[in-house]
């Protein structure tokens, strides 16, 4: 898994690649976590080029929604999503949690 971090006056947008699963996903939320740490919670992420997404990376996605959403402080947003991933968020009902955008422009853009 590769993560690129990318920050914008009014966003920060994570590229992520590869697998996000039970080995990956800590790193994941350790990136994550450093951003919001750095009080900035509105986050895009950009899920191109992820071929597959475990349960586990489900969860840092739904602990990092509720981390940025806690006081109305902003929110993460979904950009690229490849239709095996969408499924996957479909099946475990996630997809009411988050906004998802055809593009990663179109993401940035919402902030």
């Amino acid at each position: 898994m590769e993560i690129n971090h990318t920050e914008f006056k009014r966003c920060d947008v994570v590229k992520v690649s590869g697998r996000v699963d039970s080995s990956t996903a800590p790193r994941l939320a350790e990136k994550i976590n450093e951003i919001t740490d750095a009080g900035r919670f509105r986050i895009v992420l950009d899920l191109q080029d992820l071929d597959f997404i475990s349960s586990a990376g489900l969860r840092v996605l739904i602990g990092a929604q509720k981390t940025c959403k806690r006081y109305n402080r902003g929110e993460v947003v979904l950009a690229n999503v490849q239709p095996n991933i969408l499924s996957a968020l479909d099946l475990a009902g996630f997809t009411p949690f988050f906004k998802i955008f055809d593009d990663t422009v179109s993401a940035v853009g919402n902030f």
